[in-house]
């Protein structure tokens, strides 16, 4: 497993006059991870609640408006040891990129995204050539802790 940062959220904007920010979530629930990294300093969370299009939330080291907006595009990361253990079966997206495609045991290219569109997850799948496909995960992938195999009948 590698311990890289995982993006668990991104903030989009300002959100009052307090220094609370708008952030677009890729996870559950941010409550178990009381410090992030955002670019290489440390944010301290002090709440969360929803908001509209994502979750408010308010953190000790911004305290106004004006470092709240100079804050935008920022992700919030933490190691990958700080998540919590999966069970049998189960992966985190970040797990899944970089790692190789096969097809009928020949690698075809890398996984290079995961998307979720609203059915479902789907890898992007960079080939040699620079060229990109999309796959669904659950109908035409097999996850293994080194690669991913993809079923033949969904690939170009």
């Amino acid at each position: 497993m590698r311990d890289e940062p995982v993006t668990l959220a991104a903030i989009i904007g300002a959100h009052g006059v307090k220094g609370e920010v708008r952030l677009k979530l890729f996870t559950d629930d941010l409550a178990p991870y009381p410090a992030l990294d955002a670019g290489g300093r440390t944010l301290t969370l002090k709440s969360i609640r929803a908001g509209s299009n994502g979750a408010v939330a308010r953190f000790a080291e911004i305290t106004d408006r004006n470092e709240a907006e100079a804050m935008r595009g920022t992700a919030l990361t933490v190691p990958r040891s700080a998540l919590p253990p999966l069970g049998e079966g189960e992966f985190y997206h970040a797990d899944l990129i970089g790692l190789p495609c096969l097809v009928d045991g020949v690698e075809i290219g890398k996984a290079v995204a995961i998307e979720n569109f609203g059915a479902g997850d789907i890898i992007e799948v960079e080939k040699p050539d620079g060229k990109r496909f999309m796959v669904a995960i659950a109908a035409a992938v097999t996850v293994e802790p080194d690669r991913l195999l993809i079923d033949a009948a969904f690939v170009e």
